[in-house]
């Protein structure tokens, strides 16, 4: 048995759309998969050479674990790991490594699972469904979370582009979440609510003015979260100058994420690296395929 397993990047709540919107990006995550005697894990990534050459490896353990729930044991495989997401970043790295050790233990332990069993376990392993959902689905999905019942609707017929301003510093979810409120009133849970609703209507009608609005108007997290991104507002400026609709943290930050009408986020790439010499520059586009899984064959198929 040998196969690959993709898994797109994702981004987070663009704005207002606090742990439910997400969105697939063009960054992927690829594990090559072959069975073997024991577990190995091996990278030509030089980020991921930090971590586990074994069966203790964060998506091995997923994978285990996802099996386990279906009473199931996994033949050891060896894994070939290569990812262009970068690590800490707001890009949705955990969540591609979570949606592929479920894939891993869907094939190889031959579970079966649907896209909804998935996105179940994706999202009890990452306790929210808005990256990993984006992820196993692809283009824009939008979740909600409730005790253990996840519901979730997903959209392709979306059509912009964006572009990624990515500093060289991490940022960890736990921190960025340390900095966030406990409670908001009833007055600021019916305007975020609202926020969050024209936004996403914004997007899917394709009215970017008003989604960049929405985006800025975030009472949720953005307003605590930018003080921990050196440059936010200097980063911002520029985006807009470069002729960005929108400008939103990518999940918990730092990158900050700027969104342009389909076909200009080429020239706005250019304009931020000549403006954002620092930083890195992505030139992204919208996944629209999900996870998937290549060139599954088995012994009896040979």
């Amino acid at each position: 048995m040998s196969f690959i397993i993709q898994v797109p990047a994702s981004t987070a709540n663009i704005g207002p759309g606090f742990d439910s919107l997400g969105l697939a990006l063009n960054l992927y995550l690829n594990v090559e998969v072959e069975l073997s005697h024991t577990w190995v894990v091996l990278t030509d990534s030089e980020e991921l050479t930090a971590f586990p050459k074994d069966e203790s490896h964060f998506i091995v353990q997923i994978a285990i674990q996802t099996a386990a729930k279906y009473e199931s044991t996994l033949h050891p495989c060896k894994l070939r790991l290569s990812s262009d997401i970068p690590l800490a970043r707001g890009l949705g790295s955990s969540a591609a490594a979570i949606v592929a050790g479920i894939e891993l233990a869907d094939s190889v332990g031959k579970l079966n699972l649907s896209h909804n069993e998935k996105l179940m376990l994706a999202t009890e392993f990452e306790g929210h469904p808005d990256n990993v959902g984006a992820s196993l689905y692809g283009g824009l999905a939008i979740g909600r979370l409730e005790e253990d019942e996840v519901d979730m609707l997903h959209y392709n017929d979306i059509d912009f582009e964006l572009v990624a301003v990515i500093p060289n510093e991490t940022l960890s979810t736990t921190v960025s979440r340390q900095v966030l409120p406990e409670f908001f009133s009833y007055k600021q849970a019916v305007q975020a609510s609202s926020t969050a609703n024209l936004l996403i209507a914004s997007l899917l009608t394709g009215n970017w003015d008003m989604a960049g609005r929405m985006m800025e108007k975030d009472i949720f997290h953005q307003p605590y979260r930018k003080e921990l991104i050196p440059n936010y507002s200097m980063l911002e400026k520029a985006a807009k100058q470069g002729g960005a609709f929108g400008v939103a943290l990518s999940g918990a930050g730092p990158t900050v994420l700027c969104f342009t009408a389909k076909g200009m986020s080429k020239q706005l790439a250019n304009e931020l690296k000549r403006e954002l010499p620092a930083y890195e520059i992505k030139q992204l586009r919208i996944d629209f395929a999900g996870s998937r899984v290549f060139g599954l064959r088995t012994a009896d198929q040979h």
